[in-house]
Parts: structure tokens; sequence; C-alpha cells
């Protein structure tokens, strides 16, 4: 009886032992379960968290531009009935400076594409050759204003003196259709005023020529000019040759002539004479090259103002042409780059002389 109770006693103490380890494994188990889930949970509250605020920063971001350009746009319609003078101002600054932008990105688009790409200048594009080069004489111009509003409260200075010389301060950007018919038509009648001095300087060149027959073709050429005639392109490129050398290649002009071709590209003629010489030089390449690209393009794919702005630059003033004289002036003038040398480009220059002088509702007083 006694033996019977003990081994009772035993069994009932190992049940107990592992009723306990069971639940121990269980618990165990329960608890690593439970710690597993803590953690992933902990893990996506900051995903919901960055998508929840990324969120309500869009919509904040959306309803504060919202309101903005209905701000703007009460304050333009104040701007318009109160002060319409000052608000075509405005409207021309912030127009200016969208187009401003939209130019420096395009010009660090193709200076991109240039180093990346291994592109030169002369294997660009017309327009970006034309971008390249406008963008960098407009900057040129720009740097004095931005020297001048370095000072504190200089801004408001600069403001005023926007307003009174928009000519002088301003680049294109920011002058009204009006402001720039009335500037190039100014520009232009600048640069005629060089047109005489030049064929005077041309006819004087032409007695160091010692071939008696290209000096003839040089002397009526330039009397043909001179007595309001315009000269076939056949004329022009008769006398080439000459413009490869002395005494009428670029680095061989004398100071005078050099200050007189100047103010044909919109430079200034008070430097010394071997600076002019590099400068003319260096423009003439550009617009050689430039020729180049649009003879691939073709004159016929230029919008109307691409037409005008490529006339401009190689001497006429169209706003007063058609489209159609337009395009023939610029053909012609095509006709005459495309034969040329690169050691030639000095005849380049002077047809701006040559080509512009006497053509019809082109000249000066338009």
């Amino acid at each position: 009886m006694a033996l019977s109770c003990s081994r009772l006693r035993s069994r009932l103490s190992l049940i107990r032992l592992s009723g306990l380890n069971t639940n121990r494994i269980t618990n165990g188990f329960y608890l690593q379960e439970l710690s597993c889930q803590s953690r992933s949970v902990s893990k996506m509250l900051p995903l919901c968290r960055h998508y929840t605020s990324s969120k309500v920063r869009r919509s904040i971001g959306r309803y504060v531009s919202s309101r903005l350009q209905w701000a703007n746009a009460k304050y333009e319609g104040f701007l318009k009935r109160r002060f319409p003078r000052f608000f075509l101002l405005y409207h021309t600054f912030m127009e200016g400076f969208k187009m401003l932008f939209q130019d420096a990105r395009d010009v660090r688009r193709i200076k991109t594409k240039m180093l990346v790409d291994r592109v030169k200048f002369q294997d660009l594009n017309y327009r970006e050759m034309e971008k390249l080069r406008q963008f960098r004489k407009d900057l040129i111009k720009a740097i004095p204003l931005v020297i001048i509003c370095i000072p504190p409260f200089a801004n408001y200075i600069v403001f005023v003196l926007m307003y009174f010389f928009p000519r002088q301060l301003l680049i294109p950007h920011f002058w009204t259709h009006r402001q720039q018919l009335e500037f190039r038509r100014l520009y232009h009648s600048h640069r005629a005023q060089q047109h005489q001095p030049v064929l005077k300087e041309l006819e004087y060149t032409s007695h160091q020529v010692k071939n008696g027959h290209l000096q003839s073709l040089l002397k009526n050429l330039c009397a043909k000019v001179q007595s309001g005639g315009n000269p076939k392109v056949s004329e022009i490129l008769a006398v080439r040759s000459l413009f490869s050398g002395a005494p009428l290649a670029i680095n061989t002009l004398n100071n005078n002539h050099m200050r007189y071709i100047s103010p044909l590209l919109f430079l200034t003629p008070r430097l010394p004479g071997f600076l002019i010489g590099r400068r003319l030089n260096s423009h003439a390449l550009e617009l050689f090259q430039l020729d180049r690209a649009l003879s691939r393009l073709g004159p016929h794919q230029l919008s109307e103002s691409e037409l005008k702005q490529a006339c401009y630059v190689r001497g006429i003033n169209a706003d007063s042409l058609g489209t159609n004289q337009s395009r023939e002036w610029l053909s012609q003038w095509l006709q005459v780059s495309s034969a040329l040398k690169e050691s030639e480009v000095s005849l380049l220059l002077h047809c701006i002389v040559l080509l512009s002088a006497n053509y019809p509702g082109a000249s000066s007083h338009h």
C-alpha cells in the first residue's frame, strides 16, 4: 500500500513538471510572435508617416500655389485697371524673365551636349548656334547692370534707370514690341552711317592691289554701290581672292578701316587696333559658321521672327520688308557666303555694306 502511494505521488509530480514545461514553451512561442509583430509594425509606422506627410506636403503646396496664382491674377487686374502704363512695364518684365530663364535652360542643355557628346560649335545646328551667340551677347550687356545692383538698396535706383534708359540698360527680353522696332531701327541707322566710310576705305585700298584686272573689278564694284546700285553675286565673288591676303584680309586692314567695320557688327571701335582685329576675326568666323549651319537648314525653314533676326545680323533691317523679300535677300547672302573659304571671311564683313547699302525697302530711313 505504501509502495503504491509513493508511485502515485511520483507520477503526479511528473505530470506537473511536464505541464509547466509545456506552458513555458507555449508562452515562449507566443511572446516571440508578439515581438516579431511589434517589430514589423514599428517598421511600417515610419513608412506610413512618410507617405502621409508627403501627401500632406503636396496638397499644401498645391493649395499655396493656387492661392499665389489667384493673388497674382488679382494684383495684375488691379494694375491693369488703375495703372495701365505701369502694368505694361510689369507684364513686359515678367515675360522677359520667363524668356530669359528659358534661354538659360536651353544654353545649359546645349553646353551639356557639347561637353558630353564632344560636339564642336561648328557642328551644332543653326538654332543652337544662334541661341549661344545671342545669349552671350545679352549676358555681356547685362553684366554692368548686375554690378550696379550689388550695393544695398541700389536696386531701387536701378529700377528707375531701367525705366528711363531701357535701350542702354536692358536686353531685348525686357523691351516691349514697340521698343524692339524703335531700337532696332535706331541701331540700324547708326550702322548705316558706316556704309560710305567703309566703301571709301575699300576704294582707297584698291589702289594697293597689284593685279590690274582685279583692281579694276574692285573699283567698279565700289563705284556701283556708291552710285546706288546693287551688285550681283557674281560681281562680288569675282574679287574674293583679294580678301584672303594683303591688303584686304582682316589682319592686314589699317586701323581706320577696321574701326569703320566694327559698328557694322555692333562692336565698339574705341579699342586698340590689335584688339579690334581679333574681335573682327572672331565675329567673322562665327558668322561664317552660322551661314554654313543656316545653309544646311535652309532659309525657308525659318520662322518670320527668325528670318528678320538673321537679316538684321547680316546687315538689313527687315521690319519694313515682306517675308519673300527678306528670304530673297538672305538667299543671296548665302550664295556669297557658301562660295567663300574661311580665309576669305573679310569679304563677308564687307558684304554687310555691299549687299545691304542700297537694297530696296531696307535703307536706314525706314
